[in-house]
């Protein structure tokens, strides 16, 4: 039996568990291959965990532990060093652990698909509300895509601009990502904090919040003309993009 998982802390409710185990079941594989929750509170227990599952051939990686793992990791893949995060590592048959980012690759796949065959990425502009971790691999997949990328944030740095400032960058910013939580079940009144009205049909706002799947960050957006598109399908696909990794 080849043994996957999940380590996090704390792990209540796992996207992941479910994807796999029905993935799992649709293929005829549950004999061979099985996903688990590993909750580890400190990174500290990332040897020992594969010290005591010698079939555990990878994991996903979620918060607090996406950068504290490097340090036992062999190698990184390209996404997770743009990113400078991980969320996948595959222990290789040589007993390498290789960490990828597969937020990255999930969200880079899941926006050209939402932009259309034909659409010219590289004149598009962004505007990234909210600096946590996803940003990170939500803006190293924009760069190198040929996006231009501005961060929006509570308070203004000279990373960031801040939200009534955004207002100035709506009419040439056509792309708008939410990377932060607002709006996320059960608080679904909530919605970051920009000029709605000045959105139209030529506007595409990404949230990656999946849940409730029409944010009000999304159905604002709507009601102006904007395109719309939620975060499941990027969940999906940095699965799908997990399972690639393990399998080659």
């Amino acid at each position: 039996m080849q043994l996957f998982g999940l380590i996090g802390f704390p792990l209540t409710h796992s996207f992941s568990k479910k994807y796999f185990t029905d993935k799992f079941k649709e293929l005829g594989i549950s004999d061979k291959f099985e996903y688990d929750l590993f909750e580890i509170e400190k990174a500290t227990e990332f040897p020992s965990l594969f010290e005591a599952n010698p079939n555990l051939k990878g994991i996903n990686i979620t918060i607090p532990h996406k950068q504290s793992v490097f340090q036992y990791l062999d190698a990184l893949d390209k996404s997770a060093e743009k990113v400078g995060a991980v969320n996948v590592v595959k222990k290789t048959d040589d007993g390498k652990f290789i960490g990828y980012n597969s937020d990255y690759y999930g969200f880079q796949r899941s926006l050209l698909e939402f932009l259309g065959t034909g659409y010219q990425v590289e004149n598009l502009k962004a505007l990234i509300l909210g600096y946590g971790g996803a940003a990170r691999a939500v803006v190293a997949a924009l760069e190198d895509l040929g996006v231009a990328v501005q961060l929006v944030s509570r308070k203004s740095s000279d990373k960031a601009i801040d939200y009534a400032e955004s207002k100035n960058y709506l009419e040439s910013h056509k792309l708008i990502v939410n990377c932060s939580p607002l709006g996320t079940y059960p608080k679904t009144d909530q919605c970051p904090d920009i000029d709605y009205n000045q959105l139209n049909s030529s506007h595409f706002l990404f949230d990656l919040v999946y849940n409730p799947a029409e944010t009000l960050f999304l159905k604002k957006g709507k009601d102006n003309g904007a395109q719309i598109k939620n975060g499941y399908d990027m969940l999906v696909y940095q699965a799908e993009k997990s399972w690639e990794i393990w399998q080659k």
